[in-house]
């Protein structure tokens, strides 16, 4: 099986060279209304322009409705929770939440990106 989680973004550029600065690896696909992330094996982050969603799926479904923190969350378990956080903060991500540690087990560090996903990076603690 391969998983892909697509992400529904305003600005497809921006959003691009934001996930390619933060996972510091280039798009696996990055077409007119599609860029991807290989993440891992079988495991693809994508990034759709919003007004193809619409054109897509209908006027029913309109992410533009849906803009702040909390739209969705990216949860991704790292070797360096820290370097990521710093990156997305430097790429102009906002902090929410600083590396900690956390009640289930894993130092993670949170922040939101310009479309509202939550990023988490995390690592577990022995």
């Amino acid at each position: 099986m391969r998983a892909h989680f697509i992400l529904y973004v305003r600005d497809p550029a921006a959003s691009r060279d934001f996930y390619e600065s933060v996972l510091q690896r280039a798009p696996s696909l990055d077409v007119p209304g599609m860029t991807e992330f290989e993440l891992g094996p079988g495991m693809v982050v994508g990034l759709m322009p919003e007004a193809g969603i619409k054109r897509l799926l209908g006027p029913e479904v309109d992410p533009s409705r849906l803009h702040g923190p909390g739209r969705a969350e990216i949860y991704l378990v790292v070797q360096d929770p820290a370097g990521h956080h710093a990156r997305a903060l430097a790429a102009g991500a906002r902090e929410l939440s600083p590396l900690a540690l956390r009640g289930w087990g894993h130092r993670a560090a949170y922040s939101v990106d310009a479309d509202g996903y939550v990023l988490a990076f995390a690592t577990p603690v022995a």
